[in-house]
């Protein structure tokens, strides 16, 4: 599968394609939303931040209680299910009068649900496509992200300038039930991947098989650490332009597009592996110039070039379903999601905490250090050849 022709021709990918975008949408609009909501309430960039990437402190405790549900439940009802939830949520925190505090507790329960539903989908993705389409898909899905993001925080944007962020909550509500209404009619029932019951001891079980190989560890560690830090600056760009911010998230959810689009669809297969040391260390680099004091065009700039760097996650990501067996690869790819959404909070957290002792552009070249730091220190485990007998030597346990 080579062409974006192929991959659309697939009847179950476009109803995923859609429902995932709609899900991303509400995801964008909501996080703007409750940013503005509270940074203006407490003037505080740590919580500001907390609440862009709060739900992503709940996917630990997903990935270590929930994800044996990935590849052991129908995949058509746990998306529906989990959508629906995302939508109650979003409704929960639009009620006037939740307090912050509550609105945190929320929140955490919408990433614990959420941290299933990302292992479901990327199974699902890797289950419907044949051999060798799994870049392609996934590098589309990210494109749709990218765009999503960018039509999420323009809506947001637009949408806060002229009614209340709770409002503007409400409307992410809607495009998380729509969501569900595209997942529910638009994709046919399957079997689950796996056979028996899902559990707290089996989802240990197989995170322990799948961090067991080296090659796989470093995968992991790849695609969570560089990346996450860098997700900490994005996490500032409220309290580092609270009248601007729209403008720094359009741009790097540009760079993002731009990236998927070149790796997924243009990059040749020889050239994929040498690239992503370089595209992890273009995370960073951009992100020095932000300890000078820079006009926000060239902050927009540097944001969009960063961002590009994103497309190295589609490379590890092919890494890591070629060194998965099958029936392992939707918990394979939810303890991928859910580790890095995990430390997409944490850098949050930390770059929140950073900026309440310096100024906030110097945060986050503090961040983008750190970042370029571990890339470094993590490229000679990635360049070890993967061992071909990965694949299969490692069925799933009874």
């Amino acid at each position: 599968m080579r062409t974006y022709r192929e991959l659309f021709r697939v009847p179950e990918f476009r109803p995923l394609f859609l429902a995932t975008a709609a899900q991303v949408a509400a995801g964008t609009v909501n996080g703007l939303a409750l940013g503005t909501l509270v940074y203006s309430a407490t003037g505080s960039p740590l919580l500001a931040a907390l609440s862009l990437f709060g739900p992503s402190f709940a996917q630990m405790l997903g990935a270590t209680t929930l994800l044996s549900m990935a590849d052991r439940v129908p995949p058509r009802a746990a998306l529906v299910s989990v959508k629906l939830f995302l939508c109650a949520g979003s409704v929960t925190m639009a009620l006037p009068g939740m307090p912050i505090w509550a609105m945190f507790v929320v929140i955490g329960l919408m990433g614990l649900a959420g941290s299933m539903g990302g292992g479901v989908r990327w199974g699902l993705l890797g289950e419907i496509l044949p051999d060798g389409g799994y870049l392609l898909g996934r590098s589309v899905m990210n494109m749709s992200v990218g765009a999503m993001q960018i039509s999420g925080f323009a809506l947001g944007g637009a949408l806060l300038a002229v009614v209340a962020p709770r409002q503007v909550l409400l409307i992410g509500a809607g495009l998380h039930l729509g969501a569900a209404l595209v997942a529910r009619f638009g994709l046919p029932r399957r079997p689950p991947r796996a056979s028996g019951r899902p559990s707290v001891r089996r989802t240990w079980q197989v995170n322990a098989t799948l961090w067991a190989t080296p090659a796989r560890r470093y995968v992991y560690l790849a695609l969570w650490l560089p990346n996450g830090l860098v997700v900490g600056c994005e996490a500032l760009f409220i309290p580092y332009a609270p009248e601007s911010a729209g403008v720094l998230f359009v741009a790097g959810a540009l760079g993002m597009l731009a990236g998927d689009t070149i790796v997924g669809r243009f990059v040749p297969a020889r050239w994929r592996q040498r690239l992503v040391t370089p595209l992890q260390l273009s995370l960073g680099l951009p992100y020095l110039l932000f300890a000078l004091p820079i006009p926000l065009s060239v902050a927009a700039l540097a944001v969009a070039v960063a961002s590009a760097g994103f497309g190295a996650g589609v490379l590890l990501q092919q890494r890591l379903v070629d060194l998965t067996p099958v029936q392992m690869r939707g918990q394979a790819l939810g303890l991928h999601s859910s580790g890095m959404l995990t430390m997409q909070a944490v850098s949050a957290a930390l770059a929140g905490t950073v900026a309440e002792h310096l100024p906030v552009g110097a945060a986050m070249t503090v961040m983008a250090v750190l970042s370029l730091l571990v890339t470094l220190l993590l490229r000679p485990g990635l360049r070890t050849p993967a061992d071909p007998r990965t694949r299969t030597r490692e069925p799933a346990r009874p």
